[in-house]
């Protein structure tokens, strides 16, 4: 019998954040009886655990429930507090299909804390035909963008489309077309499309349709906190070393805070956030 552990990252309390399964034993399941774990919680991912192969560590793999991804950070920060709870706060280190990604956790106000070090991130531009579709998939007009969030495709770990919308209402607004999404987002390797509005310099309010995860959208998304931050360093519309707050499940009624740390000399990027057990 696997010992399946539930935890909502990024919330200090189950109705909020971000719900992950956490696995912290797989060593024996094979891919597709992870997938069917993933498929089973129908959570946008979970978490599964084994030693690392070589050196330090462990060896974590992330799947949604109709696929294996590359990383996912907030089944990263679950697993985190979930091993911290067993075997004590301080320093872990993740294998993952992305890389390594080191993940410290700590004790803040009774709460665990978990803060996780992206890989090099990195950012590209959209093709106007793709922006275009994915515009249309959305079902929003293009003088619905914020000229000043230019669209970009970030990574930290795994690939996300950044848009940038012109107000909050608009942000609120999301109805938009699965099927014609997810097929551009399979065309364009993307894990989510994250759709953010600027409340202030360094306050934002997000949201991240999943549909190739097979969810419609993801409450607390670490992974494309990791690349925002990215953008909007790489961007110039926040300086080399800042802390940035991003707000997310609010208008699906579960509210999450991710914090984003950017430090200067050093490109990665920091997401930090809380997590507790569902009971």
């Amino acid at each position: 019998m696997t010992d399946v552990l539930r935890y909502t990252a990024f919330a200090t309390t189950p109705a909020g954040g971000n719900p992950a399964g956490v696995v912290l034993d797989a060593t024996a399941l094979s891919d597709d009886d992870m997938l069917k774990i993933a498929a089973d919680l129908n959570y946008s991912e979970s978490a599964f655990v084994t030693p690392a192969e070589t050196g330090t560590g462990h060896t974590v793999r992330y799947f949604s429930p109709r696929a294996e991804v590359p990383f996912c950070g907030h089944a990263t920060v679950a697993t985190a507090v979930a091993l911290a709870e067993r075997h004590g706060t301080g320093d872990y280190l993740f294998h993952t299909r992305a890389g390594e990604v080191p993940v410290s956790v700590h004790e803040d106000a009774g709460t665990l804390r978990a803060t996780l070090t992206s890989v090099a991130p990195h950012t590209e531009d959209v093709a106007p035909a793709d922006l275009t579709e994915a515009l249309a998939a959305l079902d929003w007009p293009a003088a619905d963008l914020d000229p000043a969030l230019p669209p970009r495709i970030a990574y930290a770990g795994a690939r996300h489309l950044v848009l940038g919308a012109a107000t909050r209402e608009r942000l609120a607004d999301l109805a938009y077309d699965f099927d014609r999404l997810a097929a551009l987002m399979h065309r364009l390797d993307l894990t989510t499309v994250q759709l953010v509005w600027r409340e202030a310099e360094f306050t934002y309010h997000v949201r991240d349709p999943f549909p190739v995860g097979g969810v419609v959208e993801d409450p607390a998304t670490g992974a494309a906190a990791a690349a925002f931050g990215a953008y909007a360093r790489e961007l110039g519309l926040v300086p080399d070393e800042a802390v940035l707050t991003l707000h997310q499940g609010a208008d699906m009624g579960r509210p999450g805070e991710l914090t984003v740390t950017l430090r200067a000399g050093d490109p990665r990027v920091r997401v930090s956030g809380t997590a507790v057990p569902i009971p």
